[in-house]
């Protein structure tokens, strides 16, 4: 029975890693901080079109593409009103929707147009953004 299910789970770890089209690249790192399934499938990638945002208040844009969200950290202020700005720029990738998890909120991002979304600064806190496979997954802080 061991034997059957390697091939199931080789396949199915292909699978993963095909649907968001990620090439293997050794530089990647694990941020310690975020939960990791799966092994590497759920770190995110660590490049320079992804660094953090600085705070921020009105409409920040972040772009959707073959690596992920950019930026993925956005700093933001308690009580200046903000709004993330997705547009999504590439069709290789498996971030087709975002996902913000503790917000009960999904969206759909089609292609090459941009989808606003609301973030809530009422409260000091550290929001997750996220591809609805959780496969890409960003931070959004709120502080004080």
């Amino acid at each position: 029975m061991k034997h059957t299910l390697l091939p199931f789970t080789v396949l199915l770890a292909a699978l993963g890693l095909a649907a968001c089209n990620r090439p293997a690249d050794s530089t990647q790192q694990a941020d310690p901080g975020q939960d990791h399934d799966m092994g590497h499938m759920a770190q995110h990638a660590t490049h320079g079109a992804q660094a953090a945002a600085t705070a921020h208040s009105g409409t920040i844009a972040v772009t959707v593409g073959d690596q992920g969200f950019a930026p993925n950290r956005i700093a933001l202020k308690q009580g200046e009103k903000s709004t993330l700005r997705f547009t999504r720029t590439s069709d290789k990738t498996c971030a087709t929707e975002v996902v913000f998890p503790e917000l009960g909120i999904k969206k759909s991002l089609p292609l090459d147009q941009p989808v606003d979304i609301d973030v809530p600064v009422d409260q000091a806190r550290t929001l997750t953004f996220q591809c609805g496979m959780g496969m890409y997954r960003s931070q959004v802080v709120v502080s004080g």
